[in-house]
């Protein structure tokens, strides 16, 4: 009942405030949503505390599929994996819920806002606790619905609806592989339960497939299609346009969806087919080389964007890396370890961001900023919090903040592993530490410190958000600063944590290897942290002029990063152009070349053109109607008289 009550919750909000929040109002619409979060968020909290490290169970509702051999249930897998998941979507998105009062309060349409909010908790609330893998689409496919209404959210836009639309495109892209993997998964197993793939993953690791002529490892195609899905959905370099363009939407949804839930579905569901992955090698160095590169390009792209949002944005992407490639050296706890602290402090950065734009009047643009610090004490005290939980700040041997334990567990992970690319992980792990403690550095010093750069009228009206959204803030905060030392045990070799939720193969010791790593890793992301915030002082803070003086003496370099590395122009020459001309050409001379011609210009226009001829002849006059009569009979005797030839 508990679990039924949580999911169900926002299902509910999302109903009646979609369907009668014009008739509602604005305040009752905001007290139903938030006071029906509540409830989830009081039921994921109860759940932590009750079914941690505790074995695995169902909550059946009904039986939702059964055609053939093909049955699928509709139930609740109640582990330590959707126990957790559960926890960070629940919670986190109250706290946004409560946020977004406030930070919407202008907007006219806020109960529209709230319900998407509301119907967006509730697909990845199924998401996280699906027992199959179709229930699990139907929830992956629901956030895909409703992050392209938020993304869109103001459709006035055209970028905003631009944006929508390059979301749920990229992100077909990325399902159609999904689709293809729980195809291949049900064409393999026989079924599309969880309880029997992992039970029969093991046995079926030798297994071959035949593919396009070639012969494949059975479990390394399933668990690549499956990856490749996760990588639209996590923004993994390659399908990663879409997550800067969608910070078009409200900034509530770039915390909710952008931060601290949707995009971290890709690592859910890698670490839940770990019983899979386990027995795929070839898939998971695959995945520990795009989350490492993921990783560093998001990072160096981070280090030049001016956007505040889009800063977090790619610092999103390439934190979503650090989780992937924890997952592909083995360490999937050390993943979603991160993951849950992520969320945490991700949210806290974007909502902080929010209340930044909010105190200058709608302005995203950090040059155009400075000097607010003391006029926002309370803002810039939780964004510091944000920001040293983001970079991993904290003492080897002593602790820090969230990020501090989670980060330096996927680092010490990814150099005790034997899995492949393992070290280009923990390398470029360690380089993209050193350029996330200076974008976020640079982010701290030009939004808040310095002279200011904004116009009179905007900082006479600088002013500190009210609290129902400072205290969402606070909250996040407190959740950033002892997240990680509270759940460090999730990475601890010994102890039942998990209680079976996660699966590592006999050969895999990495939670063991990683806790005896040599002194020098476990200091290095303390000296990279350390550098890396120090250069964006000297930067920033002590010599402000370096920076412009830099990227003008590497210009070169400094468009390749300005200009994401060119991905975008890059799909735009190989497919968005090509689309359009043959869109285009279709068009041309397929509908007005061919369709149009011989439909409505062709039989339908000559249809249309002799009746009107044949009008002509209806005068009213009888020797009009008599004459015609003479020519018809003139034109039987002829063909009579043919005939008879």
């Amino acid at each position: 009942m508990l679990h039924t009550i949580l999911v169900l919750c926002p299902a509910l909000g999302a109903l009646i405030v979609g369907l009668f929040g014009r008739y509602l109002g604005d305040r009752a619409s905001q007290i139903i949503t938030c006071g029906l979060m509540a409830i989830t968020a009081l039921c994921a909290w109860i759940g932590v505390f009750t079914y941690m490290g505790e074995p695995a169970f169902k909550v059946h509702w009904f039986t939702w599929i059964s055609v053939g051999g093909l049955e699928a249930d509709w139930s609740l897998r109640i582990d330590s994996l959707s126990t957790i998941m559960m926890l960070v979507v629940g919670f986190i998105s109250f706290l946004i819920h409560v946020y977004s009062v406030g930070y919407m309060s202008h907007d006219p349409s806020k109960p529209r806002f709230m319900a998407y909010l509301s119907l967006f908790t509730f697909a990845m609330l199924m998401l996280v606790t699906s027992d199959n893998i179709i229930q699990l689409f139907f929830g992956w496919e629901g956030v895909g619905v409703a992050s392209y209404l938020l993304i869109g959210f103001w459709y006035t836009r055209p970028s905003a609806c631009a944006a929508a639309m390059k979301a749920f495109i990229v992100n077909r892209v990325g399902d159609f592989a999904l689709m293809l993997g729980i195809g291949a998964l049900f064409l393999v197993f026989d079924s599309v339960s969880y309880d029997v793939i992992f039970n029969k993953a093991a046995s079926l690791a030798d297994t071959q497939i035949v593919l396009f002529g070639g012969t494949f490892q059975t479990l390394n195609i399933i668990t690549l299609l499956l990856f490749i899905g996760a990588m639209g959905k996590s923004a993994q370099i390659g399908l990663h346009t879409w997550l800067p363009d969608a910070m078009e939407g409200p900034t509530p949804v770039s915390a909710l969806i952008h931060a601290a839930t949707m995009v971290t579905a890709g690592v859910f569901l890698v670490a839940r087919f770990s019983p899979v992955f386990e027995f795929a090698p070839s898939t998971l160095a695959f995945v520990t080389f795009i989350g490492a590169t993921t990783c560093i390009f998001a990072a160096t792209v981070g280090m030049t964007q001016f956007d505040i949002k889009r800063v977090i944005a790619y610092s999103t992407c390439s934190q979503l890396g650090y989780m992937f490639f924890a997952c592909g050296v083995g360490a999937y706890q050390a993943g979603v370890f991160h993951l849950m602290t992520h969320a945490f402090f991700k949210a806290l950065l974007f909502l902080g961001a929010g209340s930044v734009i909010h105190a200058m009047s709608d302005e995203q643009d950090m040059r155009k900023m400075g000097g607010i610090w003391k006029k926002i004490p309370l803002t810039y005290a939780m964004m510091w919090i944000g920001t040293l939980a983001l970079i991993g700040f904290g003492i080897p041997g002593i602790g820090g903040f969230a990020g501090f334990y989670s980060k330096d567990a996927i680092l010490e992970a990814a150099y005790a592993s034997n899995g492949s690319f393992h070290l280009y992980a923990f390398w470029m792990g360690v380089l993209a530490a050193v350029l996330t403690a200076f974008y976020s550095g640079r982010l701290i010093f030009l939004s808040f410190h310095g002279e200011p750069r904004a116009d009179h009228h905007t900082m006479e009206h600088v002013h500190e958000s009210p609290p129902i959204m400072t205290v969402p803030l606070m909250v996040l905060g407190v959740g950033a600063v002892i997240a990680g030392f509270v759940a460090f045990g999730m990475v601890e070799p010994e102890g039942n944590w998990w209680g079976g939720a996660i699966f590592t193969g006999p050969e895999n010791h990495v939670l063991h290897a990683m806790h005896e790593v040599p002194l020098w890793v476990s200091l290095a992301p303390f000296f990279a942290m350390a550098f890396g915030l120090g250069l964006s002082w000297v930067f920033y803070i002590a010599m402000p002029g370096t920076a412009p003086k830099i990227a003008a003496a590497v210009r070169p370099l400094d468009n390749f990063l300005r200009n994401k590395w060119y991905f975008d122009e890059l799909y735009d020459r190989i497919f968005v152009r090509p689309a359009l001309a043959l869109g285009r050409g279709l068009w041309h001379g397929g509908d007005q070349g061919i369709i149009d011609r011989f439909g409505p210009d062709g039989v339908a226009g000559t249809t249309w053109g002799t009746a009107l001829r044949i009008a002509r002849l209806q005068t009213g006059y009888v020797y009009h109607y008599a004459f015609v009569m003479l020519i018809g009979v003139a034109v039987f005797v002829s063909w009579y008289l043919f005939l008879q030839r």
